[in-house]
């Protein structure tokens, strides 16, 4: 009876923190499937250990689910996970909205999707180093055995992906934020399936380009006018609900990412308040070579 007691308290313990630690794990592996696999993984561990000798709870449980997503994150990084495929996301439209209440406790404050594709170009212990500093606090003399580094290292760590994320910009700021508010025109436009709002951001002469595993089928690499290119744009709608802005290469651009995973980047050369072309990256090694930014 007693051990069922206990065994009712600390579950009761446990449920107190799981949308924190899966709020944790969700930063560190931008998948939902996977941050509940990492806090169940916690709970059983929780059940094997000798809870009442645990000082602080909390932090134990948010070092394990830490050490847990270190160990996926590291596995991923070894398998080398492609993009997903293109066709699986057509099937499986993401608008970005939340749905039941796991979810929203999930996601109690926003995750963006850049901001996940742009946490996956990081080493796994930069990306524990950043989630758990710059996003929960965390101190670095906590957060150095976890990386298995000094506290000045963990910081370093911390830093260097900090940079990585802001990402550096190729043009002043007055022009970034002129291209930020055509690209976001652009989208706006796109998401609501309006050729007029679409025409009106196109060159007349623009171009857009393709790779072949960015096109539906019969899709051509290459598309000229604007008309034509507006069209294109407006039949792709449902793709564009899964899109958002971000530094590409140091210039505005999209990432098309549902559930988080990088599917395709959506480069622009804009003149004036004009899209004067884009192209749609969509090969996994010329994703792999962009150099990916949170625009602030």
């Amino acid at each position: 009876m007693n051990a069922s007691n206990d065994r009712d308290r600390l579950a009761e313990l446990f449920e107190a923190h799981r949308d924190g630690l899966r709020a944790v794990a969700y930063r560190m592996l931008g998948s939902r499937e996977e941050a509940e696999d990492a806090v169940q993984e916690a709970w059983i561990r929780l059940g094997r250990s000798h809870a009442d000798s645990v000082d602080n709870l909390p932090g134990w449980l948010r070092t394990v689910v830490t050490r847990i997503c270190l160990d996926m994150l590291r596995s991923r990084r070894s398998r080398r996970e492609d993009p997903a495929d293109s066709d699986e996301f057509d099937q499986v439209p993401d608008t970005g909205r939340t749905g039941g209440p796991e979810d929203q406790a999930l996601l109690a404050d926003a995750v963006s999707r850049a901001l996940l594709v742009v946490l996956d170009t990081l080493t796994p212990a930069e990306r524990v180093a950043f989630v758990l500093h710059d996003m929960f606090a965390v101190p670095f003399d906590q957060i150095a055995p976890l990386v298995e580094r000094s506290p000045a290292a963990a910081k370093k760590l911390a830093s260097r992906a900090r940079h990585k994320v802001q990402g550096t910009p190729v043009v002043p700021t007055a022009e970034l934020a002129r291209h930020r508010a055509v690209v976001e025109a652009f989208l706006a436009a796109a998401r609501a399936g309006d050729l007029a709002a679409v025409l009106a951001v196109l060159a007349t002469d623009v171009v857009r380009r393709a790779d072949p595993a960015a096109l539906p089928p019969g899709g051509a690499a290459e598309v000229r006018g604007a008309r034509a290119v507006a069209q294109g744009t407006v039949a792709l709608a449902t793709r564009s609900q899964a899109a958002e802005l971000a530094l590409v290469d140091g210039s505005v651009g999209l990432v098309v990412a549902p559930h988080g995973r990088l599917v395709f980047a959506v480069t622009f050369t804009i003149e004036g308040d004009r899209i004067a072309a884009y192209d749609v990256i969509a090969d996994p090694e010329r994703l792999r070579r962009l150099r990916l930014g949170v625009l602030a």
